[in-house]
């Protein structure tokens, strides 16, 4: 019978509730809409500052394991967290010291031969308009310019200005509120950060206090299990892309001198930090290096893909596999299919978060496939690499069938060898 207590109720209540909400989301999207806007505003740099938090959390660690013999905690934590931000701040004035200079460096180069490499196209396009009459009388006869009027061109581009100034202030006011609301929920994530940094233990407790206070105590098991599995999962995963995006920097710098490319420094860096975004990410490096030294020698722009390519599959199928996922216990495999699945889902923060969710969902599969397999009287030897030849009902009946036809065929040619 069905009966109606306080716990059916409370559930009843819930069902109804959540049908509501769905209904609500489904039709109303535009106030929907507007309502994820100001719960998003007011929660990203809390979102940011968490997630900046975690990411801190793993060289923090590091530096209070160095500070063991000091035994105040609070003393502990506030030298390692002072330690991280010091070594955060060295490594982004690092990048901008390595870089600015190769900047500065490139594009004054780069001026002259953009002149260079413009003259030369100039001279090869007329050499060939030249060389090639049809060719010049077809561009002639297709390029009309004597109904073009620089009066009446003027007032349309000044009518066209006129009416866009609005816009143009009104876009840079927008700019700017945007850049300074960037601004403040930049510094309100950072102390945010420093915050979490400091209580982490504080803030872990009470959360388990909530999940414990309002969900069953098994539940609350596997929900704390699963976050631990997910926090050590993420940090190895940081830990071996630093690694990873190092080496890729480094074998493109000693690639790159050992061809003699200019712009060694710039591009190695760029290649490196943009390695960050998983086994695509170099990618956008190789596009703005290509230029780069294309500008210069177009040959050597050429060798630099070629050698690009080369490293690009060294780098996917041994060293990032190797760092990066067995340090989160994926393989090469599931790891390119992890950042193919992000990406499309999420975007460029889909491929960089995708690996270390894909190898916790991995590692709980696994974990239930074997509490499954151990409950079950299966024979261990269909569980092997090399299973015994599973035996097929269908396979046998076919083969009684045809040999019963042999025994039939071999019976009619018999009877006829014995009329004859």
């Amino acid at each position: 019978m069905f009966e109606i207590n306080k716990k059916t109720l409370r559930n009843l209540f819930l069902l109804i509730a959540a049908g509501i909400i769905l209904y609500w989301i489904l039709h109303d999207t535009e106030r929907v809409g507007v309502v994820y806007g100001v719960v998003k505003g007011i929660f990203s740099p809390f979102v940011l500052g968490a997630g900046l938090a975690f990411v801190l959390n793993v060289p923090m660690r590091a530096f209070e394991g160095l500070l063991k013999k000091i035994k105040r905690q609070q003393l502990r934590r506030l030298i390692a967290v002072v330690l991280t931000f010091i070594a955060l701040l060295l490594v982004v004035a690092m990048v901008f010291w390595l870089l600015i200079p190769q900047l500065i460096v490139t594009v004054n180069s780069l001026i002259p031969a953009l002149q260079t490499f413009f003259t030369n196209a100039q001279v090869f396009v007329t050499d060939i308009l030249n060389k090639n009459p049809q060719l010049m009388d077809w561009v002639i006869a297709n390029t009309n310019f004597e109904n073009f009027d620089v009066a009446v061109f003027a007032e349309k581009m000044l009518s066209v200005f006129s009416s866009s100034v609005s816009t143009i202030v009104g876009g840079a006011f927008s700019a700017i509120s945007i850049v300074f609301g960037g601004v403040v929920d930049f510094v309100i994530a950072l102390v945010f950060s420093i915050y979490a940094l400091f209580q982490k233990e504080t803030l872990a407790r009470q959360g388990r206090k909530l999940l414990y206070a309002f969900l069953p105590e098994k539940a609350s098991d596997h929900i704390v299990r699963i976050l631990r599995l997910s926090n050590s999962t993420f940090s190895n995963f940081l830990s071996g892309q630093c690694v990873e995006v190092c080496i890729l920097g480094g074998l493109f710098a000693i690639a790159m001198a050992i061809f003699k490319m200019p712009y060694i420094p710039l591009i190695s860096i760029l290649i490196a930090v943009t390695a960050f975004i998983p086994i695509v990410g170099a990618f956008i490096g190789c596009i703005v290096g290509a230029f780069l030294i294309f500008v210069n020698d177009p040959l050597q722009a050429v060798i630099f893909v070629a050698m690009f390519l080369v490293i690009q599959q060294v780098e996917n199928n041994l060293i990032y596999p190797r760092v990066v996922g067995t340090s989160i216990g994926l393989n090469g495999m599931w790891v390119l299919v992890a950042v193919a699945v992000g990406g499309e889902l999420f975007g460029v923060a889909g491929m960089f978060l995708m690996i270390p969710v894909a190898s916790v969902i991995y590692t709980l599969l696994r974990e239930v496939t074997n509490k499954r397999l151990n409950g079950m009287q299966i024979d261990p030897e269909k569980l092997k690499d090399q299973p015994p030849e599973l035996r097929s009902h269908f396979k046998e009946k076919q083969k009684i069938n045809k040999a019963k036809r042999q025994k039939r065929r071999f019976e009619r040619i018999a009877k006829r060898a014995e009329k004859n």
